[in-house]
């Protein structure tokens, strides 16, 4: 583990307990998802989301995705009452996997997460890292690209290093997963592909 002003290089997941520990502290974290990194921090801690969203110059209007270990974890956020049984059997046959679904949002959902939507983008990543990280965590974290407005999204810690270093609480450098393109995000309830 290497520590460099402000934030840590986190170099095993042995040392995953140093990114969960910034989670905890209001920072904002870069992690490998399944084919960038990604910028994560406490969905529930508003002070957090809010230095995410400056980090990234994201409007808060365009809400956030949020990532998992599991189904289980969503459970606070996602409304599945709003769901068929066939929509839900579409959402379980790509999870854990690297698909994005938007499903209705619980009404206790924060705007600073569904932005102007009644929404939320939810993935049950299979990434071990990501897995890891949820479990050590207790639950779901935000999940937007590692990149600076205009810049191409980070794949590696180094990249993710040089942008964004002294911004970040921790970054876990390990390596992204196989897929060539950023995950696809459907819309549960009308089967729209947004990417």
């Amino acid at each position: 583990m290497t520590i460099n002003n402000r934030y840590i290089i986190v170099n095993n997941l042995t040392t995953i307990s140093n990114a969960v520990a910034a989670l905890r502290n209001q920072q904002v974290i870069a992690y490998p998802t399944e084919a960038v990194f990604g910028l994560g921090c406490d969905p529930m801690n508003e002070k957090a989301v809010r230095r995410l969203l400056a980090i990234k110059q994201r409007p808060i209007e365009k809400g956030l995705i949020l990532i998992a270990a599991n189904l289980m974890q969503l459970d606070a956020y996602v409304d599945l009452s709003k769901l068929t049984a066939q929509q839900i059997d579409n959402i379980n046959q790509t999870w854990p996997g690297p698909t994005t679904w938007v499903m209705p949002a619980k009404a206790q959902v924060p705007k600073w997460l569904t932005g102007q939507f009644d929404s939320i983008a939810v993935r049950v990543s299979a990434h071990p890292t990501v897995q890891q990280l949820c479990l050590a965590f207790g639950g779901p974290i935000t999940s937007t690209s590692a990149n600076l407005t205009g810049l191409a999204p980070c794949v590696t810690a180094g990249e993710v290093t040089q942008q964004l270093g002294p911004l970040l609480g921790a970054i876990i450098d390990e390596a992204v997963g196989v897929l060539a393109q950023p995950t696809s995000i459907i819309d549960a309830v009308t089967g729209q592909i947004y990417r």
